[in-house]
């Protein structure tokens, strides 16, 4: 039991996969909802600080350099498009457009992508780190409801 909590905690940490997989993860070995949730929060949560303070230090360190220069550049060129595209859509409503940008389980939306984004559009850490905290517990809840449905149908079939 000890290991697949250990395993969600980090597969919670991994981008792209984060607190979704992981959630998933843990309805399907059907281990206890609430405190699967919790290590799972807990593990996603822990690179945002990181993420928030260093990653556009690195892509800013990297824009320059030979091989990666021009990877990193895309990257920057690209949150700051996208940056400004949902600033000008959200306006003063930036938190709960953050929020709900990592909350709602879509591919490529979840906490690392969200804290860039903040980062790159220069929101302060506190509100960055909240809005990212609300939507990392919705999609919590999102993927705990979506997964003890689909598995509990799968039980119920096979």
């Amino acid at each position: 039991m000890l290991k697949n909590y250990l395993i969600i905690f980090l597969v919670s940490m991994v981008p792209l996969i984060e607190l979704r997989g992981a959630m998933l993860y843990a309805t399907g070995f059907g281990l206890p909802l609430l405190q699967s949730y919790l290590v799972c929060i807990i593990g996603n949560m822990i690179p945002v600080p990181i993420i928030f303070l260093f990653a556009r230090k690195v892509l800013e360190w990297g824009a320059g350099k030979p091989v990666i220069g021009k990877f990193f550049t895309f990257c920057l060129e690209k949150g700051h498009k996208g940056g400004e595209k949902l600033q000008a859509k959200a306006g003063r409503g930036l938190f709960v457009a953050l929020l709900l940008f990592v909350g709602i389980p879509l591919p490529g939306t979840g906490a690392w992508t969200g804290t860039l984004a903040a980062s790159l559009l220069d929101m302060d850490f506190k509100s960055s780190v909240t809005a990212v905290l609300l939507g990392v517990l919705l999609a919590g809840v999102i993927m705990g409801l979506l997964g003890s449905g689909l598995f509990g149908m799968i039980g119920t079939v096979a």
